[in-house]
């Protein structure tokens, strides 16, 4: 328990998204078999994917970047445990605008807005003009990003997050596109699965969910309850089948 006597937070997760266990270990070894040296992790939250590089591809160092200080805590009390603590940086830091490249390799999953300008609307075309400029000749991007499967009903819009546009994603062929115009070749598309999705959004709220069905009337159970209600129900009545995210492995064209 944290220090509100509430459960620790994401504590059921291995991954901060729709990642499953197959998909993770196939694409850390399409990444480790380009030899990075280093590897930055854009929005790297605890960093269980980029430990896991640097495991796979002995010698590479890598830097996290994130601003949630207690991610990045978990993530070098996970390096510590795996002997990795001397090979990897923890940055509370942003990412717009870092100078932290070029490096060989990238990950960014779930995290490109850490690149664009909080005051407009999220730019995957920025991003990805940013991750070109961050990586390498001969590097590789992998970019976990948002998709639409499908146009989204008037009604699942309004029971998304607050403000959920048609326009806030784009289909998963204009996502390609903008790779491309950015200056990448896609060396490998794939999609989360319903199953990883499942996974993860369960995940997501699994310690709360048995948390307040043991104290129902703990001081702070009505305001997580209606919070952890909100979010079930953005996922079941809005974006579920509708939310896609792409994982793309992207090579820089020279």
């Amino acid at each position: 328990m944290t220090e509100t006597g509430l459960p620790p937070r994401l504590g059921s997760l291995t991954f901060h998204g729709p990642l499953s266990e197959t998909r993770a270990t196939r694409m850390i070894e399409r990444l480790a078999a380009s030899a990075p040296a280093t590897v930055l992790d854009i929005g790297c939250g605890w960093g269980e994917l980029l430990l896991r590089v640097l495991e796979a591809a002995p010698g590479a160092t890598g830097v996290g970047l994130d601003i949630n200080a207690e991610d990045l805590t978990r993530g070098r009390v996970l390096a510590e445990k795996r002997g990795l603590a001397d090979r990897v940086e923890f940055a509370e830091e942003s990412a717009r605008g870092t100078t932290r490249g070029p490096v060989d390799a990238i990950l960014c999953l779930g995290s490109s807005q850490a690149l664009c300008d909080p005051e407009l609307p999220h730019d995957p075309a920025a991003a990805l003009r940013e991750l070109r400029r961050l990586v390498r000749p001969g590097g590789r991007v992998v970019l976990g990003e948002g998709f639409w499967e499908r146009t989204p009903t008037d009604e699942e819009l309004a029971a998304m997050w607050p403000g959920a546009r048609a326009d806030d994603h784009l289909p998963l062929a204009g996502l390609v596109d903008l790779a491309i115009e950015a200056g990448f070749r896609p060396a490998w598309i794939e999609t989360a699965s319903r199953e990883e999705w499942e996974e993860f959004e369960s995940a997501y709220r699994h310690d709360t969910e048995l948390w307040l069905a043991a104290h129902p009337e703990h001081p702070l159970a009505a305001e997580t309850r209606d919070h952890v209600d909100r979010q079930r129900s953005a996922w079941l009545a809005g974006y579920r089948t509708v939310l896609g995210i792409a994982y793309l492995t992207l090579v820089p064209v020279d």
